[in-house]
């Protein structure tokens, strides 16, 4: 072989590599995270990336995954959902409902693996739970039907409080139901009930700032994927205005929020990470069934009580998962 046959050769290699090495890449398959606020906040990413271990997968050894955020503002998610399937990867998980229903929106074929506090069959995202039937499935965790029982635990907690304000945001697609669910209870327990909406971080601060005026005695913050990963500040906010505030995830508590009552996120999203190993493993979204996790959790802090010059009800006590000190 001459000098111009080696250079003619190595050239065609040099030219053939890139796509040598692209195919290579494409061996190891890709997750797209799609995120209503950020994926460093979320408290369910760990659990998830457990759940994917399980079917043995970890990210950067054989399997990637791709994050897309909103920040919370949802209405960037469409354009973020599209991003994802432009660049096909091969499942699309979601959390929330703002974000499953981008994702749904955005491609009828790609597998999609949702982590919902709501009913995603009411949502119109899967045709049931046990046959979902579509490019969806997920798990449903109890977030909304749990408000009753929240306005009740908290007018245990505080029974002075004659007024009560709920935290809601106005993005979230279950708002409509969480404000007629909670408007019901109110009336139930004779409490009169203030609605502040809030869905940026000033509408957050503006709402704390109303609570005085409006002579609540007690707040409800509900279950909304940007305010869990807001919920240092809710917490913070709580504090400063020295309000009794109630929320929906253990995460709160653990933050210094003073009591939560709602879903288990860390199982739920650990069984979305073996969904979606199970998807990449070559089974359908349509075969995978839609389990509603049951878990509930009642967290109390106690040293929050204390600093709100709060004595909990030895009731609540003896009904809570875990009381921190």
């Amino acid at each position: 072989m001459n000098r111009r046959d080696i250079l003619v050769l190595l050239g065609g290699a040099a030219a053939i590599w890139p796509v040598a090495a692209r195919a290579q890449q494409k061996t190891m398959p890709v997750i797209g995270f799609l995120n209503s606020t950020s994926p460093d906040t979320a408290p369910f990413d760990a659990a998830f990336r457990q759940g994917l271990s399980e079917t043995g997968y970890v990210d950067g050894q054989n399997v990637a995954i791709e994050y897309r955020s909103a920040e919370g503002h949802y209405d960037r998610l469409p354009v973020l959902a599209a991003d994802l399937v432009s660049h096909k990867v091969d499942v699309i998980v979601t959390s929330g409902p703002p974000a499953a229903l981008a994702a749904k929106s955005a491609t009828s074929t790609m597998p999609i693996v949702f982590g919902i506090g709501s009913d995603p069959v009411a949502l119109g995202l899967v045709a049931s739970l046990a046959r979902p039937g579509g490019n969806l499935t997920g798990v449903s965790f109890l977030t909304v039907d749990l408000l009753p029982k929240v306005l009740e635990l908290l007018s245990e907690l505080v029974p002075q409080a004659g007024v009560i304000a709920a935290l809601v945001n106005p993005e979230n697609q279950n708002t409509p139901r969480n404000i007629g669910d909670l408007q019901e209870a109110s009336r139930a327990k004779a409490r009169q009930l203030h609605i502040l909406k809030a869905g940026t971080e000033s509408d957050i601060d503006a709402a704390f700032a109303t609570l005085e005026e409006l002579h609540a005695g007690a707040l409800v913050v509900v279950g909304d994927p940007f305010f869990t990963s807001r919920r240092e500040q809710l917490v913070a906010l709580a504090s400063r205005h020295a309000v009794p505030a109630i929320y929906t995830f253990r995460e709160y508590a653990a933050s210094g929020g003073l009591i939560s009552y709602g879903a288990d996120l860390q199982a739920a999203f650990r069984q979305v990470g073996v969904y979606a190993g199970k998807i990449l493993k070559g089974e359908k979204p349509a075969d995978l069934p839609v389990p509603q996790s049951t878990r509930i959790e009642l967290v109390i802090n106690l040293q929050t009580a204390k600093a709100l010059g709060l004595t909990i009800p030895q009731s609540l006590l003896a009904r809570a998962d875990e009381v921190l000190e």
